[in-house]
């Protein structure tokens, strides 16, 4: 899941569709559902049910970066409640977010929270409405159980979709050159730059070259994950010597 940044249409839309059935279920509830790589943010999911124009704002600015709820949701595992006042009791300054996203009536709400084993946080927000806040907070905590079970059971659905595609793109197009693959096959193996210099008959400078364009294919910062990454999601071939 590494290299993934789902930007599936498809899969999007189901996982939407799945999630606004359950919680029609529950009643006529507004929510938001986040997913974001904790070591990579910009690698970040986003659906709602809040006004168009908000979830186009939050996006195109990369609000995940500086959302007092995302951030509070980082350090902790239990569902909380919110209000402007998280930003004084997490100790955050910006308050952009809650400044613009009172114009679209997004004051307050419940969040449950999920940290799974590939190093992703998912959130799924449920918006208290000032006109219906206690018919809201009644659902809410009448169905805190179920909340976080659709959580868990949304995240899994996108997850193994994302998974499954991914397996199927590597199946059907190889991603690196034979080079490529050659010196990351060796670098696997444990070989050093010089070991490999020596195996394929190139410079070690040479070597680096190849490993630098494989960090750029798979939009890693370094040859550590670039190496983590491949070996995790089987991108290279063995080599017949």
């Amino acid at each position: 899941m590494s290299n993934l940044n789902f930007n599936n249409k498809n899969i999007n839309n189901v996982i939407k569709e799945f999630l606004e059935r359950e919680l029609n279920k529950i009643g006529d509830l507004k929510y938001s559902y986040i997913i974001m790589k904790k070591n990579h943010p910009s690698c970040f999911f986003y659906i709602s049910n809040y006004p168009e124009k908000w979830a186009e704002i939050y996006k195109k600015n990369a609000y995940q970066y500086i959302d007092p709820v995302i951030i509070n949701s980082l350090n902790d595992i239990l569902p909380f409640s919110w209000n402007e006042n998280i930003i004084i009791n997490s100790n955050i300054k910006l308050k952009e977010v809650f400044k613009i996203a009172k114009k679209y009536h997004i004051i307050s709400g419940h969040t449950f929270i999920l940290h799974d084993q590939n190093n992703n946080l998912a959130t799924l927000s449920i918006l208290i409405d000032s006109f219906n806040e206690f018919e809201i907070k009644t659902k809410i905590n009448n169905n805190k159980d179920r909340l976080q079970m659709l959580l868990m059971l949304t995240h899994k659905k996108l997850i193994s979709a994302y998974k499954e595609i991914s397996k199927k793109n590597n199946k059907n197009a190889k991603i690196f050159s034979c080079r490529e693959n050659e010196i990351l096959y060796w670098v696997t193996m444990g070989k050093t730059y010089s070991e490999i210099s020596i195996i394929l008959g190139i410079k070690t400078g040479t070597i680096k070259f190849h490993m630098s364009n494989v960090i750029k294919k798979l939009g890693v910062c370094n040859a550590k994950q670039a190496i983590r990454i491949s070996t995790e999601l089987k991108l290279v071939e063995s080599v017949i010597t």
